[in-house]
């Protein structure tokens, strides 16, 4: 199994957790987003969007989409579960996930933050104002959204506690204040002290 990967690409970060997670291991393929090695033909062939993740998973099938490669583990390797099997427990798991992977991931990657650039001439701080305008519309809904566990579904991570680590990091990166998401930021300190969660992180994921 190989992972076409960017370290700091949270889509990718993701897959790295429910990967460690699950116990499965995969060789992991630099893709670098900055450089723009994920315009290269030969990435393109492998995920026609252009994006990381990309899970080459062997007998020619490479799955794309990070909730569309989670759901494919959770199939394949279902233990632990990280979307519930209950359809309600599910459902709501599912919402507060695609809260981050629906409405406010896809409005702050990197190519929407370079299109602001070329297209509006964003600088620096406005590229900033506006990462940190859209998760904290996210994070007020997903806080909302929270259960009462340590973690966002209860006492056990799931697919929102997996897609939330990322997130927060980005959150950090672009110094949001996170005083307003109480839960949030609890959830997000219990996932990061597991080990599959901070085998992920970006600095141990960076190449050297």
């Amino acid at each position: 199994m190989i992972l076409y990967d960017y370290f700091r690409s949270s889509a990718a970060y993701r897959v790295r957790i429910a990967l460690n997670l699950k116990g499965v291991e995969a060789e992991r393929r630099e893709v670098h987003l900055v450089k723009g090695e994920q315009r290269s033909p030969e990435h393109v062939a492998r995920n026609p969007q252009g994006f990381v993740p990309a899970l080459d998973i062997g007998n020619g099938h490479i799955l794309t989409q990070s909730l569309a490669i989670i759901e494919w583990l959770d199939s394949v390797y279902p233990e632990p579960r990280l979307i519930p099997a209950d359809p309600l427990a599910r459902a709501d798991a599912m919402a507060r996930a695609l809260v981050i992977a629906a409405d406010t991931h896809p409005v702050n990657n990197l190519r929407i933050l370079k299109r602001l650039e070329a297209q509006f001439g964003a600088d620096e701080a406005a590229k900033g104002e506006w990462y940190r305008h859209w998760i904290a519309e996210g994070f007020a809904a997903l806080e909302a959204m929270a259960g009462s566990g340590p973690f966002l579904g209860g006492g056990a991570p799931d697919v929102s506690d997996v897609l939330l680590v990322p997130q927060m990091y980005n959150a950090r990166r672009f110094e949001l204040p996170l005083d307003p998401y109480p839960r949030l930021v609890a959830a997000d300190a219990a996932a990061s002290a597991l080990a599959p969660f901070a085998a992920a992180h970006p600095d141990r994921a960076k190449p050297e």
